[in-house]
């Protein structure tokens, strides 16, 4: 069993409360059967030992049946160890945290609590974990911006600079503040998802025009990597457009990271495409849509510490599944000559899409694009 669930089973015994001492139960449940038991086995015997022998001297019926009590309450002491055997060796494997295979002689409600058990500790193993990786995103991620900041304010009050160095270093301030407001955006709305259901507002929804305003956005940030960020096809849905772009923002800032030249959003039957020209992802996205993950994820080649590779993405797949849909992963072979290298394709998908046909642009016009 992982240190992180010991722990957590550390928390469980920290956390009972102290009953009064007038409400605590009297004995130990083996003492409490044992008793049933005795009496169970004393009480005939006496009945039937004053009902035989009426005329029986008072010494000798007191000796005899105390005999039978003492015989009474070591057979059903036995009994009921017997019968507790399962509990007592339950209660053991809880207390160390460690559980191996149902036993042979365990009762069918002892299987049943063995498991109940063990599905307890997997998920406060797992709410640990979590805990500790979200400590490390705290401690690494925001750390990093926050050094940068204060490098740049020293620069700001240490030294003599013109005009053209304050700009420029005012320039990297707001890019470091955007950061740090992004990351903890992500991070509060990843641990809401988590835990509570996506609110929704659906109406009917111009998904082109979505995808611009996401396009818009980031476009500068494609311009600072020399990408080009095009929005292809339209249609409507009838979805919540603030929590949706939210979901395409996410996506679309993952594919500009990775991306070799272009970026593509697209309006297609199944829901909203974001294509990147990217190496693509290296593991299985169920494990990488994970909010705090507790172990580093390998991105593109590059390692992204605990807690941050899967924030976008598990807020994008609990908004489409919010939406009745989901988020899926693939990638898109290449068609020389036109796309000679293969992308990478997240697809949004939503339940219902009415495609709509753009007007023809004319010969000299390219696809439109938020520039």
């Amino acid at each position: 069993m992982s240190k992180a669930v010991k722990t957590a089973v550390g928390h469980i015994g920290a956390d009972q409360p102290t009953l009064p001492a007038a409400r605590r139960l009297p004995s130990s449940l083996r003492t409490q059967i044992t008793a049933v038991i005795a009496l169970m086995a004393f009480l005939p015997n006496l009945v039937i030992t004053v009902v035989a022998s009426p005329s029986l001297p008072i010494l000798p019926l007191a000796v005899w049946m105390g005999l039978v009590a003492l015989l009474s309450g070591m057979i059903a002491w036995l009994l009921s160890g017997l019968l507790l055997r399962p509990l007592i060796r339950l209660r053991a494997e809880v207390e160390q945290a460690d559980f191996g295979a149902p036993w042979p002689d365990d009762p069918t409600e002892i299987v049943a609590l063995r498991g109940a058990f063990s599905g307890l500790l997997g998920r406060l193993g797992t709410e640990q974990a979590r805990r500790n990786a979200f400590m490390a995103t705290l401690v690494h991620d925001l750390k990093t911006p926050l050094i940068a900041t204060g490098h740049l304010v020293h620069s700001l009050t240490h030294f003599d600079l013109s005009a053209d160095e304050k700009a420029e270093i005012s320039d990297h301030l707001l890019t470091e503040n955007r950061r740090l407001l992004s990351l903890v955006s992500q991070m509060a709305d990843a641990h809401r998802f988590e835990r509570d259901d996506v609110r929704l507002d659906p109406q009917a929804t111009d998904l082109r025009s979505l995808l611009v305003r996401v396009a818009g956005r980031l476009e500068q940030a494609a311009a600072e990597r020399y990408l080009r960020l095009m929005v292809v096809g339209a249609g409507q849905a009838v979805v919540d457009a603030a929590v949706l772009e939210r979901a395409v923002t996410n996506l679309t800032d993952n594919a500009l990271r990775y991306a070799h030249s272009e970026v593509v959003l697209a309006v297609v039957p199944q829901g909203l495409e974001v294509r990147d020209d990217g190496p693509g992802l290296e593991g299985d996205l169920d494990e990488l849509a994970q909010p705090f993950n507790s172990q580093p994820a390998l991105i593109a080649g590059q390692h992204y510490t605990a807690g941050t590779a899967g924030l976008g993405l598990f807020i994008a797949r609990r908004i489409a599944e919010a939406h009745g849909g989901g988020l899926y992963y693939f990638r898109d072979p290449p068609q020389p000559p036109e796309r000679p290298s293969a992308r990478s394709v997240f697809l949004l998908h939503l339940s219902e899409v009415e495609m709509e046909s753009l007007s023809p642009p004319s010969a000299s016009a390219p696809e439109r694009s938020p520039s």
